[in-house]
């Protein structure tokens, strides 16, 4: 996994329960790599629940739009855990950098794709995918630069998958509304804006900080 200065800072690593399932998972086989790989399959799982949302009406609708919201839950429980069981229980592994930022790409493919697959707006999807990639690649920009990694909003990756599940619950009352798919829409939007306006923030503070400029 990343070195720990490279750690993106969250609040959840502190916590008992975070603690505690670092420490039952590294009393048993199960490696940060793998733990990775079920992140994936978890956002795997949650784009197909939201595609399979297209359609679909009633009990069957919520039921995808609520395992959607689990496994976007479960995606980010795997992204926590793969780090600090990593880490904190001091079992890195030689590729353990790139198992610790592929799935994080897999997981915006897959999940936004999802939503946009549901919505009839594949193109949208496309957009916020690839703003969301663009952020992801100005903090690697940062790295490589040696002015270390920005993990900024207001669109990160955590901002985005808790954007997603909260579209995907208030989904499930939309139809009292009247609305079906516009929720889920209008989350893709300000995914796609969002992510615009970090990738562009990340990149001035960059520009900022190489110019002896930042005042951070």
């Amino acid at each position: 996994m990343a070195a720990p200065l490279d750690r993106r800072p969250l609040a959840s690593r502190q916590t008992g329960w975070a603690a505690a399932l670092t420490r039952a998972l590294a009393a048993t086989p199960i490696t940060p790599n793998q733990i990775s790989y079920l992140g994936m399959l978890a956002a795997l799982i949650a784009g197909l629940c939201f595609w399979q949302t297209d359609g679909v009406h009633g009990a069957a609708r919520i039921a995808l739009l609520l395992a959607g919201a689990v496994f976007v839950q479960l995606r980010l429980l795997c992204n926590l855990l793969d780090g600090m069981v990593a880490i904190e229980a001091g079992r890195q592994a030689p590729d353990g950098a790139f198992w610790n930022e592929f799935p994080d790409r897999v997981a915006d493919l897959l999940i936004l794709m999802g939503v946009a697959l549901a919505v009839g707006q594949p193109e949208l999807g496309w957009a916020a995918v690839s703003m969301s990639f663009l952020t992801a690649y100005v903090r690697e920009l940062g790295m490589r630069c040696g002015a270390g990694a920005d993990y900024s909003g207001p669109m990160a990756k955590p901002h985005r998958m808790a954007l997603i599940t909260a579209a995907a619950l208030l989904s499930v009352f939309a139809p009292l509304a009247g609305l079906s798919t516009q929720v889920l829409a209008a989350a893709l939007w300000v995914v796609v804006l969002g992510a615009g306006l970090t990738a562009l923030r990340r990149g001035v503070r960059l520009v900022r900080k190489l110019r002896g400029l930042d005042d951070r």
